[in-house]
């Protein structure tokens, strides 16, 4: 295998606590990559030889983010919905049936070319690797299609579903969550890794999520959950009772919810993105970190509710608007998102990692949150490769 030495990194994110807390940053760093994982981490002054050198002229350098939580698999375009939130329309998960309409229409051509776009997005802006549900199709065929699809771009891949109940099974919502249950997982779970519900008023209650959420795991996949996003509500309680890696959304919580979280290590996924495009209330993130729980940062990119796929742009909205410092909103972007996704090879720039890593046009990671909507990331690598 060939090394590469990169040289001239001005604050070097490993997030390993043996190089200082939380994000373990070394300044005037090195780092050498063998293959695709990293070889060797510390200063520059003590840098190994290797069989190749980049300078990158005072930069910073961070893992790349870990985008845990997306909705990429879709059809159609939802802006004049937007338009109408930010006019004073509430949001609700009605607006799902929309995309669900065009997906079941689109060739799977058409869906893998949006997905390829999406995630060429994504790694413009540093991230390095992406959950991605399905849950727009909501047939047997078309769950089946959506994860096919999302697996050409990722590991991890998640059934959902159970994201809403489709039109055709709004008289018999039992009757869906057989099927979610049934034939549809049959089918679903040859390309997925995870299982999620959408635990919500107009979505499913708490005794069909676990029934969704146990079917999955007897089928061999691990569970996540969308949870107490509109209102408080189960899910939560629900994640933690049934060793979900992620309750995502986070929004309304009672002591109880925080309490079950921090006791039980289910990571709380925040999707800063969504309350921005919904108008709705931020998750309070400095109760849950002061609370002990883990914090991931993620998009939840989808044409509805959050159309963005800039982690940057969650990592500024989580200090600004969440109260993380900017060393928080980093760690839970790279090794929370890891954490999220039971992942101990990404997230972290330590030996033995994969080389996942973002260049940014920036002496720190401050940037991100001090210039936000600057498009900072000027490079970004993949398992040691450069995209």
């Amino acid at each position: 295998m060939s090394s590469l030495l990169l040289t001239g990194i001005s604050s070097l994110v490993t997030n390993d606590p043996e190089h200082g807390p939380l994000l373990g940053e070394l300044h005037d760093a090195a780092l050498v990559v063998e293959g695709s994982k990293i070889a060797w981490v510390g200063s520059r002054r003590s840098a190994p030889a290797a069989d190749s050198s980049l300078e990158l002229g005072d930069r910073a350098v961070l893992p790349g983010f870990v985008d845990s939580h997306a909705h990429l698999v879709f059809a159609g375009d939802r802006a004049e919905e937007f338009a109408a939130r930010m006019t004073g329309t509430p949001y609700s998960a009605g607006g799902i049936r929309t995309t669900v309409a065009a997906t079941r229409g689109a060739a799977d051509e058409q869906l893998a070319a949006t997905v390829a776009r999406l995630v060429a997005e994504m790694r413009r802006q540093g991230t390095t690797t992406v959950e991605i549900k399905s849950g727009y199709g909501l047939t047997v065929a078309d769950e089946a299609r959506s994860l096919a699809v999302a697996a050409e771009f990722t590991d991890e891949t998640t059934y959902l579903g159970a994201h809403v109940v489709p039109a055709e099974f709004a008289d018999d919502p039992a009757g869906y969550v057989d099927l979610v249950t049934g034939p549809m997982l049959t089918a679903a779970a040859k390309h997925a890794k995870w299982v999620d519900v959408f635990v919500e008023r107009g979505a499913f209650d708490a005794d069909q999520a676990r029934a969704i959420l146990r079917a999955g795991q007897a089928a061999g996949l691990a569970a996540r959950v969308h949870a107490n996003q509109l209102g408080e509500g189960p899910g939560v309680q629900v994640a933690c009772e049934v060793g979900a890696a992620a309750a995502d959304h986070c929004t309304f919580l009672t002591a109880a919810d925080v309490d079950a979280l921090a006791s039980s290590g289910v990571v709380a996924g925040l999707l800063p993105a969504i309350e921005f495009s919904t108008r709705s209330p931020y998750p309070d993130a400095r109760r849950l970190l002061d609370a002990g729980v883990t914090v991931a940062l993620a998009t939840d990119c989808n044409p509805g509710s959050g159309y963005s796929s800039s982690m940057p742009f969650c990592i500024a909205l989580a200090v600004r608007e969440m109260r993380m410092s900017p060393a928080e909103a980093v760690w839970s972007a790279t090794a929370g998102g890891a954490a999220a996704l039971r992942r101990t090879d990404i997230g972290r720039l330590t030996v033995g990692a994969r080389a996942d890593l973002a260049v940014l046009d920036a002496p720190s990671y401050l940037h991100l949150a001090y210039r936000p909507g600057v498009p900072l990331v000027t490079r970004t690598f993949i398992a040691g490769r450069p995209v």
